[in-house]
């Protein structure tokens, strides 16, 4: 087992050991990329105010997030094609979450299907619903994660069109990969992926196999979406989702204070301030930047969370610092699992609850829900 001190570490890993076609899905961003650059400068530029002599001795990460009780406050966002960084990936994900006790959220472009992670844990955990053209094909994974006794439903609403990634493009990501001269010889450097991955339980969406006309002839993922994500989505579908869910309903993809108090109308339980990790709108504004106006907006109303450019124990903090109630992780722990399958998810967990830990202690905390914007330096 390597030396791994930080998430970097296991990134470094990943890019070793996966296919680049599916290491850069994880890694890379729209366009220029600008946004998803934003999401970790603007992290960083922010200081935290260093405090001493007080007593942070038996200090707490736990909380809860839309009412369930979580280790720390993170949970493990939807990440597509995640059983191709690692044979059954959602699978060992969702096993890694459960038992360091964090909420894991299934990508409808998952690999392993629902009833798949159903089967392989023993608590309930999160489904991420993309409302697609066929409304019916929506409302049947709806009804699944019913079945599968999913405890939330996360609605994406900020991929009505794909925003263009460039090199996913240049790549020629297929799914599953498409063999030509570049793939194969990147494959045969990397004959440990291709051998877990081909022991896998799927290949391709199990979500969508059998369910969708010609699913596996749209091999790319721009021609599936193109044909079946929704440009024409609105807030009555919104609550159209949220009556045949009725559960727990997060609306994942938040950045305007408009949309904010839209979104917290709905009624929803939380709401999650990203920009879908800079993937979509190039030159948008970072989720950091935009997360204390909109929890001044509507924290009273609903819970707020951010996603984007989580990488450290200390990133959290200062989320929860500027008005977050918690915070989703998606590269940091596919970087995990593409490193080293569960045992990099679990340990991408531990090094984000043992910087958060420390972190705390430094800041003067010794309860992760004190965390308040008196603890970052003025800039």
């Amino acid at each position: 087992m390597p030396v791994v001190t930080c998430i970097d570490d296991l990134r470094t890993l990943a890019q070793k050991r996966v296919a680049k076609a599916i290491f850069d899905y994880v890694d890379r961003g729209a366009y220029s990329e600008a946004t998803l650059r934003a999401n970790r400068a603007d992290l960083e530029s922010l200081a935290l105010r260093q405090r001493v002599a007080i007593d942070v001795d038996r200090r707490s990460t736990r909380t809860t997030m839309a009412g369930q009780e979580v280790a720390m406050p993170v949970a493990l966002a939807p990440v597509g094609l995640t059983g191709l960084n690692w044979a059954d990936g959602e699978i060992l994900a969702a096993r890694a979450a459960q038992r360091f006790g964090v909420p894991y959220t299934l990508s409808t472009m998952s690999i392993c299907s629902i009833e798949d992670v159903a089967g392989g844990v023993d608590k309930p955990f999160w489904f991420q619903l993309y409302v697609m053209r066929d409304r019916g094909f929506a409302a049947s994974l709806i009804q699944r994660a019913k079945a599968a006794k999913c405890s939330a439903l996360v609605l994406t609403l900020d991929l009505q069109i794909q925003g263009q990634r460039h090199q996913d493009l240049k790549n020629g990501l297929a799914v599953p990969p498409r063999l030509t001269l570049g793939t194969a010889l990147d494959i045969l450097s990397k004959p440990g992926w291709a051998l877990n991955v081909m022991r896998g339980k799927r290949k391709s969406f199990g979500n969508l196999e059998g369910r969708i006309p010609d699913a596996k002839s749209l091999t790319t993922l721009s021609q599936w979406t193109a044909s079946q994500f929704d440009p024409t989505l609105s807030w009555k579908d919104v609550e159209w989702v949220k009556s045949l869910w009725g559960g727990k309903l997060i609306l994942k993809g938040i950045l305007d204070v408009e949309d904010a108090k839209l979104a917290a109308a709905t009624g929803a339980d939380a709401i999650v301030v990203s920009n879908h990790g800079g993937r979509q709108l190039d030159g948008a504004i970072s989720s950091i930047r935009a997360l204390p106006e909109i929890a001044a907006a509507v924290g009273g109303k609903t819970e707020v969370w951010l996603d984007g450019g989580i990488r450290s124990g200390q990133d959290v903090l200062k989320a929860l610092a500027l008005g977050a109630r918690g915070t989703m992780i998606g590269r940091a722990y596919a970087y995990g699992l593409g490193a080293l399958g569960e045992a990099g998810v679990t340990r991408a967990l531990e090094l984000i609850r043992g910087e958060l830990d420390v972190t705390m202690a430094l800041c003067g905390l010794r309860d992760v829900k004190d965390a308040n914007p008196s603890i970052l330096r003025p800039s």
